[in-house]
């Protein structure tokens, strides 16, 4: 199970889970995919976001640059 951080005060642009802050993306899905992120983020009980960001740092090479 991934952490959801809860317990946490939130500040904006101040990371909580993650050792930078987040920004606004914007990416396509189809139907299906999304669905399945929504899916598989609530039997993680995280949000869909959250869900994204662990699937792809799990297989990131590349070290976060700041900006």
């Amino acid at each position: 199970m991934m952490s959801t951080g809860k317990g946490k005060k939130r500040i904006k642009n101040v990371p909580v889970l993650h050792e930078e802050p987040k920004k606004q993306r914007g990416i396509l899905l189809t139907d299906t995919a999304w669905h399945s992120v929504l899916e598989l983020a609530a039997i993680n009980k995280v949000s869909a976001s959250e869900y994204l960001e662990e699937l792809i740092r799990k297989h990131c090479v590349t070290a976060p640059t700041g900006s």
